[in-house]
């Protein structure tokens, strides 16, 4: 019988995930804040303790720092863990020992001891989060060596890459985006990995390189359909991952298009972008025609009024707007405004792309 492809959203994919590397392995445990409460993580751990019970999928205390050295010791022990955090920022309580020990353990060692753990952070906005709860700071993590950081937008490569990200024996920081939960896409029913050091071009062009991360990837979808009934025609590469960054595959790219745009969800100055640029300078100077382009946050904190976060989050239209500006293509801003125009409120995820990718 041929695999079941079903179409399911991205937080059924996550679930699925986990459901299937608990049954195959019963060194995989689950903590976190929240894992068993009514509302699972957005859905992710719904049913997984009924199934695996108190002793491997549980809740933990509001004890960051400690509970990480905690899961630290359980994968040097040979488990095998995934602690989730539904906010990022709750990660910052743990960074000694995510930096300091789960990072360099198996160098420090010569690699005779391996970490095999999972940390599940959550990015994203809406509900008037603020600056404490609505941070995107996957590049403190790409700056450690020792830490594999992953942000998949796809429901398939969200369930393939956590699959991936639990078999491996390197720690990984997985990012998601809690506005890509609820994104359908199609998925096997099947365990399936995807690599953890590889991006994926979401749409071939020839105009210009659009290297996009997390949710972005839905922006720059979004806004390529409509400049490509406008005549521009952009390639979309979805990083998937931020350490290791797929070079290759973006560097090849801008060797053809000639123009490099990077859309990050996180804030300009020292973030992801400015290194895929580093990067394409270093390799591909030459094959660029025109400067290379960052979209990212603006240098502020993430704002808590439903005012001010209308102008601080890029979306599709601020994507186009500054495509269209840099490639000095004349297009008249009301027809990106018509064609790029929301049906759902600024601060909760738009119904433009639903997926599948």
């Amino acid at each position: 019988m041929p695999e079941a492809i079903r179409q399911i959203t991205q937080a059924e994919a996550i679930r699925e995930a986990l459901e299937q590397a608990m049954a195959e392995d019963e060194r995989v445990i689950l903590i976190g804040e929240g894992v068993p409460d009514p509302k699972a993580i957005f859905g992710t751990t719904s049913g997984l303790q009924a199934r695996f019970g108190k002793a491997r999928v549980f809740d933990m205390p509001l004890a960051e720092n400690g509970m990480t050295g905690i899961c630290i010791g359980a994968a040097i022990s040979g488990m095998r863990p995934v602690m989730i955090h539904q906010r990022i920022d709750f990660a910052l309580l743990c960074m000694d020992q995510l930096v300091n020990t789960a990072a360099k353990w198996r160098y420090m060692f010569a690699g005779q001891v391996s970490v095999p753990l999972v940390v599940r952070v959550i990015v994203g906005r809406g509900w008037g989060q603020g600056p404490q709860h609505a941070q995107s700071l996957q590049a403190l993590f790409a700056h450690v060596p020792g830490l594999k950081v992953v942000m998949p937008s796809s429901g398939c490569d969200a369930k393939g890459m956590l699959l991936a990200a639990i078999r491996d024996d390197n720690p990984v920081i997985f990012i998601e985006h809690r506005w890509l939960h609820g994104i359908v896409d199609d998925v096997p029913s099947l365990p399936y990995t995807v690599p953890l050091d590889k991006a994926a071009i979401r749409r071939t062009g020839k105009d210009a390189t659009v290297v996009a991360f997390s949710f972005m990837v839905v922006e720059a979808l979004l806004a390529a359909k409509v400049l490509a009934d406008l005549g521009v025609d952009l390639e979309v590469i979805d990083a998937r991952t931020v350490r290791p960054l797929d070079m290759t595959t973006i560097i090849e790219s801008v060797n053809r298009t000639g123009v490099l745009i990077v859309a990050d969800t996180a804030w300009k100055t020292g973030g992801v972008a400015g290194e895929v640029v580093a990067g394409v300078a270093e390799a591909a100077f030459n094959s660029l025609r025109r400067p290379p382009l960052r979209v990212a946050l603006p240098d502020f904190p993430a704002p808590t009024s439903h005012h001010l976060t209308k102008d601080y989050y890029p979306d599709s239209l601020h994507l186009a707007r500054a495509i269209v500006a840099h490639l000095d293509i004349d297009v008249p801003d009301a027809e990106l405004v018509s064609r790029l125009f929301r049906s759902t409120p600024h601060d909760v995820p738009q119904r433009e792309f639903c997926g599948p990718f």
